[in-house]
């Protein structure tokens, strides 16, 4: 197989001790947030909401943002920590883990975006769980809390394989900022030896029965696999408690101790002076009338229009609401959407191919108990000239609870009394999931459908299909799954097709020509707008998107207090 060994030498080994042993006193200095949580068992101080600072809507703010998931808390916190004045407008709710957040696969559809959204092509993305959210968080909130890094490649996919785009920076350039973040969530794996090798915060969590038949499976092939990474305490962090292994990441922890940024990120952006205006749906970027310069956001709430001024805005609302915001903001100099002189604002969208493989096995397995993605290889991520395609797969655990394990089921045709058979078998069954890296068509896009929604917009239309490409990884990933299984001993496999991780839609560029924003992702178009989420992605990956989404604006938000002389330093 060829996959890359970790390196052995003293240097790597005194890094990974003083990451996992070493005082946490510059993460605290740069990001507070998990000291500031409730030492109690409350799961988020109150306080910080009521002392809130609140802005009027004609107070010209420093910096308007757009949502608060992955990207835009991160902005927030930053800026805010850095002494800039921030408002960070939210569609959703403030969650409140104590009393928002159930233990109940059917109780927790709250926390996603549900609102109406036209899909076409001829592949087309059922949206909404899996790759959406709604609330102070965003989908950070309902992730499985699996973090791993792009790897070098990826930045270079056009020049190293034929296939993709280059990003305008390299890996080089992002390094110190994914090695910020993962510090700061914390991310617990063990040594990671694919792409860039590198150690992680914390120590890897303990295996469970799912990742066990991974390791087995994957021994048996000669395949090489790892625990981790993921954005779990392994071990107390701040005022965050060590992980108790209950199952249920998906419907937002309930013990903080996976990473969202609703406790990673925003105490400290509210700490130091950032506002968090909760259930204001913003319908449009505002600009001069020249259209050149962006001067606040028009958002609704309860029921009213309202205006925000700001000498900067960005927009972190993901890869379908980022574009169909920009659509949405069309003016005089901009007629077909805000940004889109090119015709790229909403282009080049993309998914991961996600199919999951499920094995039967005598013993019980009980693929809860413990973080849902546990196990990863990465063998499979690069390009191998000896394959019919360009590029890869990863392959992980995933632990399916019973609702989805039930559509994974039927999803095979099982129903009536089979299907209940299956459903009382649950406890015998390990499942793992591929995440492929499908590739970028200009055709793959985000427009404005005739439908509109509750406010009287436009409602995003996403029409996606696959390449011959994209369907061969696909096929190879459910082969390699199916043998892992096999090899572990499952007496019966069950795979279903699925995707997952939305990015892509207001892509990073080298000039306007190829790009929406630039590498600091600032717009072409206008100097003061800013893209600050997954949409800026040129490429996927077969990594989950969410630490890298965060490292780039982690690296934006330095570059852009430098720019100011406001005081910030990368420790």
């Amino acid at each position: 197989m060829g996959a890359p060994r970790p390196r052995t030498g003293g240097a790597v080994i005194g890094k990974y001790l003083r990451l996992t042993a070493g005082s946490q006193q510059a993460i605290r200095d740069r990001n507070a947030s998990a000291w500031l949580l409730p030492e109690d068992d409350r799961r988020f101080d109150h306080g910080l909401l009521e002392r809130m600072r609140r802005y009027r809507d004609e107070d010209e703010v420093d910096i308007a943002i757009v949502g608060c998931g992955a990207g835009g808390a991160v902005l927030a916190q930053r800026l805010a920590h850095a002494g800039w004045s921030v408002v960070c407008l939210e569609a959703g709710p403030f969650w409140d883990p104590d009393t928002h957040w159930v233990s109940d696969e059917g109780g927790s559809h709250h926390l996603y975006w549900t609102e109406p959204r036209v899909i076409s092509g001829s592949d087309p993305v059922p949206l909404g769980s899996n790759n959406s959210g709604r609330g102070v968080g965003g989908s950070t909130v309902h992730f499985a809390g699996y973090a791993p890094r792009f790897h070098p490649s990826d930045f270079r996919t056009r020049s190293l394989d034929g296939v993709g785009a280059d990003w305008p920076l390299d890996y080089r350039e992002l390094r110190p900022y994914f090695e910020r973040i993962e510090e700061e969530l914390p991310v617990a794996g063990q040594f990671w030896p694919w792409g860039d090798p590198h150690p992680y915060p914390h120590a890897p969590h303990p295996v469970g029965g799912n990742g066990e038949v991974f390791l087995r499976g994957a021994a048996a092939l000669g395949i090489p696999a790892r625990v981790g990474p993921v954005a779990i305490t392994n071990g107390r962090f701040g005022n965050r408690p060590h992980c108790v292994y209950r199952g249920f990441c998906l419907q937002g922890c309930k013990v903080n101790a996976k990473a969202s940024t609703l406790i990673t990120h925003v105490p400290d952006a509210l700490a130091h002076g950032a506002e968090i205006r909760t259930e204001a749906m913003v319908t449009a970027v505002e600009t001069d009338p020249e259209g050149r310069r962006a001067t606040g956001v028009r958002y609704l709430r309860n029921g009213r229009e309202h205006r925000q001024r700001a000498r900067m805005v960005a927009v972190a609302g993901y890869a379908i609401e980022t574009p169909r915001l920009l659509l949405n903001s069309a003016n005089r100099r901009f007629p077909q959407g805000l940004c889109n002189d090119h015709d790229l604002v909403g282009r080049y969208v993309m998914v991961q191919g996600a199919p999951q493989t499920s094995g039967r096995f005598a013993e019980e397995v009980r693929a809860y108990k413990a973080p849902p993605p546990e196990v990863t290889t990465e063998e499979f991520y690069e390009t191998d000239p000896a394959r019919p395609y360009r590029r890869g797969f990863a392959v992980q655990n995933v632990a399916p609870l019973p609702i989805t394990w039930a559509e994974h089921i039927a999803a095979q045709g099982h129903w009536g009394h089979d299907l209940r058979r299956y459903l009382q078998d649950y406890v015998h069954w390990a499942t793992l999931g591929a995440l492929c890296e499908l590739l970028p068509q200009a055709d793959n896009r985000v427009t404005l459908a005739a439908e509109r929604d509750r406010y009287g917009l436009p409602v995003a239309e996403f029409s996606y299909s696959q390449c011959d490409n994209d369907r061969a990884v696909i096929k190879a990933a459910r082969t390699v799954m199916e043998d892992i299984l096999c090899a572990a001993g499952a007496t019966e496999v069950l795979t279903i097709g699925r995707y997952a991780h939305l990015v892509g839609g207001c892509r990073m560029g080298a000039d306007p020509q190829s790009g929406v924003v630039d590498a600091d992702l600032r717009s072409f178009a206008i100097p003061n707008l800013l893209v600050t989420d997954g949409s800026v992605l040129p490429t996927q990956g077969s990594a989950n998107p969410a630490l890298t989404i965060m490292a780039l604006v982690d690296r934006a938000a330095q570059r852009l207090i430098s720019r100011t002389g406001r005081s910030w330093s990368v420790a």
